[in-house]
């Protein structure tokens, strides 16, 4: 008998309040994640990303174009435990991860700290799960016409990637409804861009990604770090949708209950989103941060709904439904509609 992916074993929000000492273990994950994205949600810091592949301490900031960053004073991620992960308030206030405020912690689970992986012509460190489909790849750049191994057997719908060593280097994101030759920045709120240098004008593959020439994924004497995703029927979804201009919006179907929604408009030059299960709980699940801002939860209401088999979108807002305009989306499930083979999926 098939079972459906456990969707809580692979990815959760964690929603935690900071105790401003020295260390707090978070625990409640039900697994070791090996990438932590966390926002503090009262004030104006910014989102501070860690993962297994670059190793504890060194965080990236997605609403940043700072190089990476480690043992930051105003607090960093220590350790990646078996059910969370645990903080040190560094030698300021910590506030960033471990004040006493409120915070989120979106966790992923791939393969631990990642082994050499040879199938591009740069050998990359790649911590890839399978079932899932997603890896953390870091390379070291050669600013030349370059394949990178994804080890993800499946080709991304998804990629997300940053200059850890270049200061004033955008993230950029490719996504499936995208070209070879476009892609986005997470940092800012510009609209989609072309170059046929950043992915050397070659769609990415079941083993491998391109690159060219771009400084912003492959300058040479860099490394550089991506989070790729394949989607898994009941687990994940990628892709785009078109606004239709009212308040009835558009609905996107995913196969599952989201936990998790990242949004942006490819049209127009709007803000990121990202809307989870947790800091809401409940329709209207408005309750949003935005990756390209180090700006405070925004609390607003009615602008998308978690339904059972998808999302729907309740605004005619530009950021959301502006009829005709394109809008890119990640989401992972809370509980599936069917399991990885289609049958109905089983309760857990």
């Amino acid at each position: 008998m098939a079972y459906s992916i456990n969707a809580k074993d692979y990815f959760k929000t964690k929603l935690y309040t900071g105790n401003s000492s020295s260390t707090q273990a978070v625990t409640g994950v039900g697994f070791q994640p090996d990438w932590v994205w966390i926002k503090q949600r009262n004030l104006a810091y910014s989102h501070v990303l860690f993962d297994a592949v670059r190793g504890v301490g060194k965080n990236i900031q997605s609403n940043s174009t700072a190089a990476e960053e480690t043992n930051n004073s105003s607090g960093y991620l220590s350790a990646f435990d078996s059910d969370g992960f645990t903080l040190s308030q560094g030698s300021s206030n910590g506030d960033r991860v471990n004040g006493a405020y409120n915070y989120v912690g979106w966790n992923w689970k791939a393969n631990g700290q990642g082994s050499s992986n040879t199938d591009g012509s740069i050998t990359s460190t790649v911590s890839a799960n399978t079932t899932s489909g997603m890896s953390i790849v870091k390379w070291t750049g050669t600013a030349a016409s370059a394949t990178v191994g994804h080890g993800l057997g499946a080709t991304p719908d998804m990629i997300i990637c940053k200059n850890l060593d270049g200061t004033a280097e955008d993230w950029v994101v490719w996504n499936n409804s995208f070209s070879a030759s476009q892609f986005i920045r997470l940092n800012t709120t510009a609209s989609v861009a072309t170059s046929t240098g950043m992915w050397d004008n070659t769609l990415p593959t079941s083993s491998v990604f391109s690159l060219k020439n771009e400084e912003k994924n492959n300058n040479t004497g860099q490394d550089i770090i991506a989070y790729c995703f394949a989607e898994k029927k009941g687990f994940s979804k990628f892709g785009s949708y078109t606004g239709n201009g009212n308040a009835d919006g558009a609905f996107i179907y995913t196969g599952f209950k989201p936990a998790f929604i990242l949004i942006k408009s490819a049209t127009t030059a709007m803000y990121w989103h990202i809307f989870d299960d947790k800091r809401q709980g409940f329709n209207p699940n408005n309750y949003r941060l935005n990756p390209n801002a180090s700006e405070v939860e925004t609390t607003t209401t009615g602008v998308i709904d978690f339904l059972s088999n998808g999302f729907k979108i309740k605004t005619s807002q530009q950021q959301f439904g502006t009829s005709g305009a394109t809008y890119i989306y990640m989401a992972f499930a809370e509980a599936p509609l069917v399991s990885s083979n289609g049958i109905p999926a089983v309760a857990r």
